[in-house]
């Protein structure tokens, strides 16, 4: 039988790399955009004399628009091809960081914040959807576990240089330095990557047509299981970026700086996460992954709740979240491969409605946790237990593990 071959099987190594890197700061973009701001809560809070929640609502935003933008931007890209909506969507977000650094109120704020969501959408939409147009079974994998890691690196750097800028510029400045990144990806999009769709693959134009991709999307059992576990991964994750800026600075006495490592930290976590799952998928089914990781997250949450309830103190908090957030990082890979790897024909519409749902339920459910207070960690672990707990009935219920053949490889 001869073997499938894939645009990307042409690249060369160092192309490679430079498709890791550029994609990578693609979807890094997003996490940016989420976690730069989030040591600048509780100054946030006193500039603009607001409530917590208030300032909480400013980080649903961005997750509502971030799914309505993937919403849009997949089946836009899957038409007219990759490059187009990724320029437009990265300049979209460059005018609304600019917009969210002059904000008078909160208001004003909290819709900026809305739109950068839609503009960072792009990145991770458009980046998986490239890899999926060059590549298929594990070299599919292994690039996805690179930009991961690329990728990952974001979530780590961004507190950490988020609490050093407020060392020297006020939280507005951070939103200037994302508006100067979002003009350096597009720098680098115009200059290194080409197009990846060719329009003999491009699908006929209007809302019947991308309609009817989502609907071939939507229709595949087990790839709506697997968003929802996503969407529980996310609204787990979001629950404790929602509120971690407020428990360790006020409630544990951390400062900016201190928060900012300590997020670091559980970022790391994140990747090794990922990096492992993506080693192990070389061996062991995705899906039984999944099956072990969840239970670990809902174990992890549940010793949050306990210890938080015992008072332990910050260390009764952040060991088992270090644990919850590796687990839920051993998700992410699983995730993605199994609910993009059937759907080449729709890749770029498949990552679309992937994030909606991951986004959109992390965007209505994490605000939870700021209206039952953020004076102790027990609102965050039962928000992430009842997640992680909805995660593992669906795959069990829904994806059905023992139903998944191994990874094919398809031809885009």
């Amino acid at each position: 039988m001869a073997t499938a071959i894939h645009p990307g099987d042409a690249l060369s190594r160092r192309q490679r790399m430079v498709y890791v890197l550029v994609l990578g700061a693609l979807t890094a973009l997003g996490p940016f955009t989420i976690d730069l701001y989030l040591p600048a809560f509780p100054a946030l809070a006193r500039d603009f004399e607001v409530s917590v929640s208030a300032i909480q609502l400013t980080l649903t935003g961005t997750t509502v628009g971030f799914a309505a933008g993937q919403l849009l931007v997949g089946p836009w890209s899957d038409h007219v091809g990759r490059r187009l909506p990724l320029a437009g969507a990265t300049l979209l977000h460059i005018l609304a960081s600019v917009g969210a650094a002059i904000s008078p109120t909160i208001f004003w704020l909290a819709t900026a914040r809305v739109v950068q969501g839609v503009g960072a959408a792009a990145g991770v939409v458009v980046a998986l959807a490239m890899v999926r147009d060059l590549f298929g079974g594990q070299p599919m994998v292994r690039m996805l576990s690179r930009l991961a890691l690329v990728s990952g690196l974001a979530p780590i750097a961004a507190p950490v240089l988020g609490s050093q800028l407020l060392r020297f510029v006020d939280w507005r400045g951070i939103f200037w330095f994302l508006a100067a990144y979002g003009v350096a990806v597009l720098i680098a999009v115009s200059l290194w990557i080409v197009e990846t769709l060719p329009p003999q693959r491009r699908h006929l134009a209007g809302w019947d047509a991308a309609w009817n991709r989502c609907r071939l999307v939507l229709g595949d059992r087990a790839f709506l299981g697997l968003a929802v576990i996503g969407g529980m991964n996310f609204t787990a994750l979001f629950a404790y970026l929602a509120s971690s800026p407020f428990l360790f600075q006020n409630v544990y006495g951390f400062t900016a700086q201190q928060y900012g490592f300590l997020f670091a930290v559980n970022s790391v976590g994140v990747v090794i996460g990922i990096q492992s799952a993506a080693f192990l998928i070389r061996s062991i089914g995705p899906q039984w992954i999944l099956a072990f990781a969840i239970p670990a997250m809902i174990t992890s949450a549940v010793l949050i709740t306990l210890l938080s309830g015992l008072g332990t103190g910050p260390w009764g908090t952040l060991v088992p979240l270090f644990a919850f957030i590796v687990s839920g990082g051993f998700c992410v890979p699983c995730i993605q491969v199994l609910a993009l790897t059937n759907h080449a024909g729709q890749s770029g519409t498949a990552a679309s409605v992937l994030g909606v749902i991951n986004f959109g339920l992390a965007g209505v459910i994490s605000p939870v946790v700021g209206a039952f207070g953020t004076s102790n960690a027990i609102a965050m672990g039962v928000v992430m237990a009842m997640a992680a707990m909805v995660a593992l009935a669906t795959l069990w219920a829904v994806v059905r593990p023992g139903k998944i053949l191994s990874l094919s490889v398809q031809s885009p």
